[in-house]
């Protein structure tokens, strides 16, 4: 806890520093924010037409490439934000015109809330951009001039002026007049006619387009300025325009997309008329009605053909087998058996049954006769006529079926020959119509594409839509005042304790015993406070006395030296008040004055005590005394006294060792708002450099913390005094 205040010791002496601070930074900032220039800032939020809902999720143009790319959120920004946008924008707004009110220390933007109208005619390019100043001297005259330049040119308002390069004509508003009747038209004004390249720029600058999500079509757009009513009007004209131009483009592609759509439509329709009669010339010059009847038609036929000469085929090989068989059996033709199952001749099986029964009956006969006898000559001519019908039938059926046969092959051959030629009709058949299924399939879809085209033409509706409109800002975002207030209080706080971190750090003074204890080995005899009154240092040096004596420091026949590194150090107040309460106790005391700081008159050595005597060893001859010399003489003095105080040179002169070594005690007196750190350890390196006897410290005013108001009240008066004193 002791360890804690030691070190809050400087802030709480610089407390009231550091209360001035924060006052002082507080006051400034609260200045700052009375004439700095606010910033408000309107928003509007904008969502974007879902490629899945409405008239642009259809495939109007799919398939065309045209409006089939989805919206996306980060080319619909810098649409929003492109120059092209904005000059669109600010087409129907009143931005090119700024008028500001001139104050002494700040100047305020009017935009409507002007007593003035001004209305210009550029006629120089040049005056596009400056700043112009005009002072309204009463309700009739006003004078102008271009900031910074020292001409100026009267006018009268009402009047038009012609004022470098620009026609002016300065009147009066009488709206805001009428609305603020305590407004005076009589002040300074300024205003400046911007150009469009310089006006977007400054848009653009304050403007900031944002998605509210990556994943959400939805655009925050916010716009800052000096002007409430101006951050809320563009904001939203942004918003319309934006949406009025979607719509216009999109109008504007569909009527292209039209126009397209029908010069190629005529166009498909010209070339399918050309395909259609190409078709039908072929047709027409081929002779071809449709060749996938006419094919099958004739495969039919050709198969039937086959069919019949495969049949005509095995009955003309049953023949000629036959044939065959009867004429190797030809000298016994009635014991032959001839089949006629494979042409199916049933009257040649009526002949050899025939044959057979005169065979059965001839061999009855000659039982009973010769074969001479008349019948059975008679059955032998039947049976002889019906083997030659029979074998000359055979031979004519096989003529009939070789001819059938020929016949037949003949029209197969006939009939194959219509194929050589299908695929060449076929193939080119098939070119025309792909050629004309082309252009129809393009005609029909060029003319539903038309009527989508026609349809999303007539629709002149945007699925963008404003979802939140931006309201005139009350309140300006910057600068934040509860913020600056707050920072700029922090800041104080913070630069004042830096500040006696600082001054502590720089002065390095000894402050406190604890500095002494850490930088040195030497112990502290007294702890010396501030005293304000008498009795309270002598009830002090009462008790130290007793103290030292105690430590066996103020005994009989002892020197005790004071030393200090800085006059008024508190060597000569402690080593005084430590004589007269020494003296007052009864001991005879001598004091020993050096340099004779203390300029008392040994004469007046009784008005402090009786007991009390004071030398000094000031006078030249003095300087000339050796260690030796100088120590019989403060011998042949301390002889004569019960104890003897030595108030030192100041420690690093001439003879300040000498007589710390002389002495019996030496106390080093350190002040702690005076000496300097660095002191302690000069001590601890004197002390054993030479061996000085019996070092002690000696701390003044101790515990002893002023107030920096007062000290610095102290250092103006005493500043003050020198002045008055040498005037």
């Amino acid at each position: 806890m002791e360890e804690n205040f030691r070190i809050l010791k400087p802030y709480l002496r610089g407390l009231p520093f550091i209360i001035l601070s924060l006052v002082v930074a507080f006051m400034v900032s609260k200045k700052y924010l009375n004439y700095v220039t606010p910033m408000y800032e309107s928003t509007a939020k904008l969502r974007l037409a879902d490629v899945n809902d409405g008239v642009p999720s259809s495939n109007l143009f799919k398939d065309l490439d045209v409006f089939t790319t989805a919206n996306e959120i980060a080319a619909e920004i810098e649409v929003i934000k492109s120059e092209v946008l904005l000059d669109k924008v600010l087409d129907s707004l009143d931005f090119d015109m700024e008028v500001f009110r001139k104050g002494k220390i700040k100047t305020d933007e009017l935009y409507h809330d002007s007593p003035l109208n001004i209305e210009y005619d550029i006629l120089d390019p040049d005056a596009y951009d400056k700043l112009y100043e005009v002072k309204v001297l009463d309700k009739t005259n006003f004078q102008i001039s271009e900031s910074g330049s020292d001409v100026s040119q009267p006018g009268i308002i009402g009047d038009t002026l012609i004022f470098d390069g620009v026609m002016l004509r300065i009147s009066p508003n009488p709206n805001y007049l009428m609305a603020n009747p305590h407004v005076q038209i009589m002040d300074d004004y300024q205003f400046r006619i911007l150009s469009r390249p310089k006006l977007i720029a400054n848009v653009k600058s304050k403007l900031d387009v944002i998605a509210v999500d990556k994943d959400v079509a939805v655009l925050r757009i916010n716009f800052k300025s000096p002007n409430p009513e101006k951050a809320s009007i563009l904001v939203n004209t942004l918003s319309e325009v934006y949406i009025n131009d979607y719509i216009e483009n999109k109008y504007k592609a569909a009527n292209v997309t039209v126009m397209f759509l029908q010069e190629q439509i005529n166009s498909v329709l010209a070339k399918l008329s050309v395909a259609e009669n190409s078709i039908q010339n072929f047709r027409e010059d081929k002779g071809v009605t449709n060749i996938l009847q006419e094919t099958e038609t004739d495969l039919r036929k050709i198969a039937q053909l086959k069919i019949q000469q495969t049949n005509i085929k095995m009955n003309l090989d049953a023949i000629e087998e036959l044939t065959r068989y009867i004429q190797e059996g030809q000298e016994n033709f009635l014991e032959l058996a001839p089949n006629f199952e494979a042409f199916t001749d049933l009257l040649s099986t009526e002949i050899i049954k025939e044959i057979k029964a005169l065979q059965a009956k001839k061999r009855d006969l000659l039982i009973t006769f010769t074969p001479n006898n008349e019948k059975v000559m008679v059955i032998d001519e039947k049976i002889y006529d019906l083997t030659s019908y029979l074998a000359e039938s055979i031979n004519n059926t096989y003529k009939n079926l070789r001819i059938k046969y020929d016949r037949i092959t003949e029209e197969i051959n006939r009939a194959e020959t219509v194929f050589e030629v299908i695929p060449e009709k076929e193939r080119m058949l098939k070119i025309l119509n792909r050629e004309f299924k082309i252009y129809q399939q393009s005609y029909v879809f060029l003319n539903e594409k038309r009527i989508e085209a026609e349809i999303a033409q007539a629709a002149r509706i945007s699925f963008h839509r404003i979802i939140t409109y931006a309201q005139t800002p009350k309140d300006p975002i910057s600068p934040n005042g509860i913020i600056i207030l707050s920072v700029a209080t922090i800041l104080g706080l913070m630069g004042a304790v830096i500040l006696i971190y600082i001054i502590h750090l720089v002065k390095a003074k000894v402050n406190d015993k604890q500095t002494v204890e850490s930088n040195s080995m030497i112990p502290i005899s007294m702890l010396t406070p501030l005293l304000k009154n008498k009795t309270v240092a002598n009830n002090y040096f009462m008790q130290t006395a007793l103290e030292l004596e105690v430590k066996g420091l103020l005994v009989p026949k002892n020197i005790i030296c004071f030393s200090s590194y800085k006059y008024k150090s508190g060597a000569e107040y402690i080593s005084v008040n430590l004589a007269k309460t020494s003296a007052q106790q009864g001991m005879k005391v001598l004091i020993i004055d050096v340099e004779d700081k203390l300029d008392i008159n040994p004469d007046s050595t009784g008005n402090i005590h009786d007991n009390l005597d004071i030398v000094s060893l000031s006078d030249d001859s003095f300087s000339y005394y050796t260690k030796a010399a100088m120590q019989n003489h403060l011998e042949s003095l301390r002889k004569d006294y019960d104890v003897v105080f030595m108030i030192n040179e100041l420690i690093g002169t001439g003879r300040s060792t000498m007589f710390m070594s002389l002495s019996t005690v030496n106390i080093i007196t350190l002040d702690t708002r005076k000496t300097q750190v660095k002191r302690i350890t000069e001590s601890d390196l004197l002390n054993e450099e030479y061996n000085l006897p019996s070092v002690y410290f000696a701390l003044n005013r101790y515990g002893y913390n002023p107030n920096i108001v007062v000290d610095i009240c102290k250092i103006l008066s005493r500043i003050f005094n020198i002045k008055k004193r040498t005037k």
